[in-house]
């Protein structure tokens, strides 16, 4: 009976069922019984569940013969040694022969206590898994176990577990010490060898988005909705709202009374200031609010490639921009859109330098007056390409223009642009650029022509590049850095994808010597 009240015991500790318990006692008295008769021999132990009692038995397979003389009483026995001790036995049965009570050496039971310390932590680990790997995405409480470096470890679960929080999901400035009861988001369960790792984040939006489901009842119905979030962790944080019932201020419910409900998210985020935002599908609206306080004079949007310039009265530009970019940078993050802030007489030379710049090139590639270069660039032609490549009933819808002129337009458009192409080509070649880096997606032709003029040739030497040079090249101002190193990453696929090749060969090639290996004793003994 001790047997099983020690099992109820560990069960109920270590949070597991009584039977993984006692199945790792019996591996444990199985692992002791072959230590005293022999490891080849085939030992099983049962305890019954009941009383406790141990049973410990000998499994001899019956086979026809022993394909190797040294097998022979270990865990076979030949049919005609079977049946003198049983008649009935036939090839495949067991001979089952009880052993007797088995006393434990000091060295026996130590191996015993091992593997059950074994086989218990494997299925507390397992149990720990389960239970959180589905908590991810939620918000746990738990108490500081130790502080290394600014690591921290939290236990979770009152003991059956515990998280990491490590030194970059903390938010700055913050003082966590041991004992402290801390509040924390799961960001990701991993099972990893040394058991399952819980890691949670107080810098995560999701925590701040969790800690207003918490605290505002109507978001945790449903009937206020977050849209989106933005942090600059420790220091200030955005968030879109929507009710989802238009008769209710999504705002003013999540500020609560008297700011209590904002108040008690602001407290446990050390002080966080948060602008709550009016989400809406009105995409200038809404970055209109999401910019405050900064009053906003003008939205330019382009879709393609999802960046805004917003204007800005002179003595805004400071707040829009907010200190050390931030408030532009959160309301970037808020939208997911690139936003460039700039006072209106930033944006009233940048237009006029752009309507000239644009007048140039189509008088010079169209052959046209300016009266018609006004009209095509306040249609919102950007370039000869477009003109080229829009259908002639659009250009006729242009006010003055007729199916002729619209024609003629397109015609000499294209024209240039073969002319163009042709003189691109013939520099490419004179250039030595090769096909690689001609095919490879999002180089315009002129960008071309400026990386082999730097001696930037192929695919490999465009991958060879930092985003810094590659701007120097291009020219300041033409791409921004972020774009720059995604150009540059999407050349080196190629090597990564070489790289996972080459690996998969080596283990391939691997595996097939370790048969070979595993391979040549069985046909020498074979031959022999």
């Amino acid at each position: 009976m001790e047997m099983l009240q020690v099992a109820d015991v560990v069960a109920r500790e270590k949070g597991i069922d009584r039977d993984i318990v006692l199945e790792a006692m019996e591996e444990a008295i199985q692992k002791a019984g072959r230590s005293k008769y022999g490891h080849d021999h085939d030992i099983r132990a049962k305890i019954d569940r009941k009383n406790g009692s141990i049973e410990m038995k000998r499994y001899r397979e019956v086979v026809e013969k022993f394909e190797n003389e040294e097998e022979e009483e270990v865990h076979l026995i030949t049919l005609e040694q079977a049946q003198r001790e049983k008649k009935d036995a036939k090839i495949g049965d067991f001979l089952i022969d009880d052993l007797p009570p088995l006393d434990f050496g000091r060295i026996a039971a130590q191996t015993a206590k091992q593997v059950i310390v074994q086989k218990v932590r494997e299925a507390e680990r397992a149990r720990q898994f389960l239970e959180f790997k589905d908590r991810t995405g939620e918000i746990i409480n738990g108490v500081i176990k130790r502080v290394e470096y600014g690591n921290v470890t939290i236990d979770i679960g009152g003991g059956r577990a515990e998280g990491y929080l490590r030194r970059e999901e903390c938010i700055p400035r913050e003082h966590l010490k041991n004992g402290d009861r801390v509040r924390a988001y799961i960001y990701e369960v991993r099972e990893e060898q040394r058991g399952p790792q819980i890691f949670m984040s107080r810098t995560h939006p999701d925590f701040m988005a969790k800690l207003f489901t918490q605290e505002v009842p109507e978001i945790y119905d449903g009937v206020i909705e977050i849209k989106a979030v933005a942090r600059d962790p420790g220091s200030r944080a955005k968030i879109a709202v929507q009710a989802r019932d238009g008769s209710i201020d999504p705002v003013g419910a999540c500020v609560g009374m008297r700011g209590s409900r904002v108040q008690a998210v602001v407290n446990e985020l050390q002080g966080e200031k948060i602008d709550i935002i009016p989400w809406t599908e009105d995409l200038g609206s809404f970055i209109i609010s999401a910019l405050q306080p900064a009053e906003v004079a003008k939205v330019v949007m382009d879709e393609d490639k999802k960046r805004m310039d917003v204007v800005v009265p002179e003595e805004q530009l400071s707040l829009a921009i907010g200190r050390r970019g931030q408030n532009v940078r959160l309301a970037s993050m808020l939208v997911g859109w690139d936003i460039d802030i700039m006072t209106e007489e930033e944006e009233t030379t940048r237009r006029a330098d752009e309507f000239k710049t644009r007048s140039e090139a189509f008088i010079e590639a169209l052959d046209i007056d300016e009266m018609i270069v006004q009209l095509l660039i306040a249609e919102g032609f950007t370039s000869v390409r477009e003109i080229a490549e829009t259908p002639v009933e659009e250009m006729m819808e242009i006010e003055g223009f007729d199916e002729d002129i619209g024609q003629e337009l397109i015609n000499r458009a294209a024209a240039w642009i073969d002319a163009k192409d042709k003189e691109l080509e013939t520099k490419r070649t004179e250039l030595g650029i090769k096909d690689d880096l001609m095919e490879f997606e999002g180089l315009k032709p002129e960008v071309l022509i400026k990386l082999g003029e730097n001696d930037v040739k192929s695919r490999d030497d465009l991958a060879d590049l930092a985003a810094d040079e590659l701007i120097e090249i291009l020219g300041e101002g033409s791409m921004k850095e972020r774009d720059a190193e995604a150009l540059i990453m999407k050349a080196r696929e190629h090597w990564f994808a070489e790289e996972d090749a080459a690996k998969a060969a080596e283990a391939e090639n691997n595996n097939e010597e370790d048969a070979a290996a595993q391979e040549a004793p069985a046909k020498a003994a074979s031959n022999a």
